[in-house]
């Protein structure tokens, strides 16, 4: 028997994977729902997401959407959208070709020039700062106003503070990135073209419920692990109800949640995953009328905006003047002590400032992002007790496609 601890997309499509090779196992949710972050809303006819606003059509993903028959309820958006920064005062759009980068409004012409050097710069460095490798890759003005909003607001952290062998590199890695970032563009004469940004009609949340349905005999809800003790080889796993017998573990919780379940089976483990960070996030969903067209848009880091970025869910999947703002994160941890009442406030503001546009605001979530930064280092090398897993985003992977393809490979393991 394999126990998954944790009813988020990771254990939801472990579990999927598990049933097509006819492994026995159970999924144990400690609330009374799956899907973790992945968590829609529909509030007066209109979809709002607390978590992912979006995923990317991948190969995975797309043969799991098959899998469980929501082919009709998948949503893709336009291929041609663009996606915006707010720099020096105004939106500026995000170039996806070298042609592009060098003619960018984005960039002033001496940080454009400064671009050709770099395909001369050394590789990345293991233990420098994404901030230091996108600076000395491409000069500070391109890391402020592209590289760094990019990849920083991935995880709402400060790349001035994530190191690249815990971050950027398994990126770089999956890319064949060696020494150069701009050879993949010279390669690639019509610029880069990432699979198509989807969703579903009535949300993200749409997979998990559609998973927990498929797999409902063998998934129980509101079921709480309160210990994992170890047996020979094998574990009983307890809850509030009864001892399960297990063959594997595979803890797929947040971290301090994993550093609280193995407090008593792995001690060192849970006390450095306890350490790991994680972002604080304030998510304004708004209603605004607007003309706007494209994908969202990020903040330069150079700009004292609150808001890290806005994501157009109008133009994204037709939610008529749908508008979701992040604000926080690494850069601003006091987010958590702003009311909700001041957070939209301060959005409707900058979301005026930035696109001349007026918003009302609709609700305010709270949600925490790992942060990969430099507490990651106490998840180096990180070693368990035998038949005992970690599956989670905050260990390998993290993103919707990523969770999928550790998926795969657990269960192919297992």
């Amino acid at each position: 028997m394999i126990v998954i601890v944790g009813g988020g997309i990771s254990g939801l499509a472990l579990a999927h994977r598990l049933a097509a090779r006819d492994r026995p196992f159970v999924l144990l949710e400690s609330s009374a729902r799956v899907g973790g972050v992945m968590r829609s809303t529909i509030l007066d006819g209109r979809v709002l997401e607390q978590g992912p606003q979006r995923s990317r059509l991948t190969a995975d993903f797309e043969a799991l959407v098959d899998d469980l028959g929501l082919r009709a309820e998948l949503i893709t958006a336009p291929a041609d959208l663009p996606l915006f920064i707010y720099a020096r005062g105004r939106l500026r759009r995000v170039p996806f070709s070298l042609r592009g980068l060098l003619h960018s409004d984005l960039l002033t012409w001496r940080a454009s020039s400064r671009l050709l050097l770099e395909p001369f710069t050394p590789a990345a460095r293991a233990d420098e700062t994404v901030a230091a490798f996108f600076t000395r890759k491409l000069g500070r003005e391109v890391y402020e106003n592209l590289a760094g909003p990019l990849y920083g607001g991935l995880y709402a952290s400060d790349p001035a503070d994530m190191v690249m062998r815990f971050s950027l590199n398994h990126t770089l890695r999956d890319l064949n990135v060696r020494r150069s970032l701009l050879a993949p563009l010279l390669r690639r004469i019509g610029g880069i073209t990432p699979p198509p940004a989807c969703s579903f009609r009535d949300g993200m949340e749409t997979l998990p419920r559609a998973l927990l349905e498929r797999h409902a005999a063998r998934i129980r809800l509101d079921t709480s692990v309160r210990a994992i003790e170890p047996r020979g080889n094998a574990y009983d796993v307890i809850t509030d109800a009864d001892r399960i017998a297990a063959e594997h573990v595979v803890i797929t919780t947040p971290a301090p949640a994993a550093a609280h379940l193995l407090a008593g089976v792995a001690p060192e483990a849970a006390s450095r995953i306890a350490t790991l960070r994680y972002n604080p996030l304030a998510v304004v969903h708004m209603h605004a009328e607007t003309d706007l067209r494209g994908l969202g848009y990020q903040v330069s880091l150079a700009e004292s905006l609150v808001t890290r970025g806005v994501t157009w869910n109008d133009s994204l999947f037709g939610r008529e003047g749908v508008y979701t703002a992040f604000l926080g994160g690494a850069r601003n941890r006091s987010i958590d002590q702003v009311s909700a009442e001041r957070a939209a406030e301060i959005t409707v503001a900058e979301f005026r400032t930035a696109t001349r546009f007026d918003a009302t605001a609709l609700s305010v979530e709270r949600v925490r992002m790992p942060a990969w930064d430099r507490s990651w280092a106490a998840a180096e090398g990180l070693v368990l007790p035998r038949n005992l897993h970690i599956h989670a985003s905050w260990h390998a992977r993290p993103g919707i496609p990523g969770r999928l393809i550790m998926a795969r490979r657990l269960a192919e393991t297992l």
